[in-house]
Formats: C-alpha cells, structure tokens, sequence
C-alpha cells in the first residue's frame, strides 16, 4: 500500500477527522471499554469478505489464532488503519491485477 499525502484541505481536514477517531478506539480499547480484536466472520460483514481476503493476501492485516481450534481475530486498530487509507477509486479487482510474464530466451 502506497502512502499519499493529502492534496487539499478538505482531505488533510479528514485525515485529522480520521487519525482522531483511531486515536479515540485506541484510548477506549486500552481503557477495556472496547474490545481490541474483531473475528474474522465480524470484519467480513463490516468491510467485505473479498476486501477483508485480499487485505490478508496483501499482506496489509494479519490475522491472530491462538490455536487450532480457536477462532480467527484481527486487531481492530490494524483494520481500522488499513479500511481509512484504502483508496478505492484506485482499487483493481484481484483478476484484473497486471501478470508477470517470463518472456526470458
């Protein structure tokens, strides 16, 4: 994910607007007052199942399993993070993704 300054003041105006908020569930997850970590069927129904997938396939959020049988959880903060910087009017659909080819003689 590529790091892009804000252009305009409406943009660094919700820049601030957003690293606010993070900061806030920050404050109220370390106060217990919110929980830290989301299950990974719960980020599905809020962000999607097929951005949430490629977000992991990525490499951009990182899913914790405490063992075998314990439920897949992201941080909630890791997510949120990843959610506000995603710019969708660049977003390509994994099938559309440029191919590397070996045209190597």
């Amino acid at each position: 994910m590529t790091l892009r300054l804000p252009e305009s003041e409406t943009e660094y105006r919700n820049a601030l607007v957003e690293a606010a908020e993070l900061g806030a569930k920050r404050a109220l997850t370390e106060a217990g007052l919110l929980k830290p970590y989301l299950s990974l069927k719960k980020s599905y129904r809020k962000y999607g199942e097929a951005v949430v997938k490629r977000w992991i396939m990525d490499g951009n959020i990182h899913p914790k399993q405490d063992g075998p049988s314990s439920k897949k959880r992201i941080d909630r903060l890791e997510i949120e993070s990843v959610a506000k910087a995603s710019n969708r009017s660049t977003y390509i659909p994994a099938k559309e993704w440029p191919r590397e080819t070996n045209n190597q003689t």
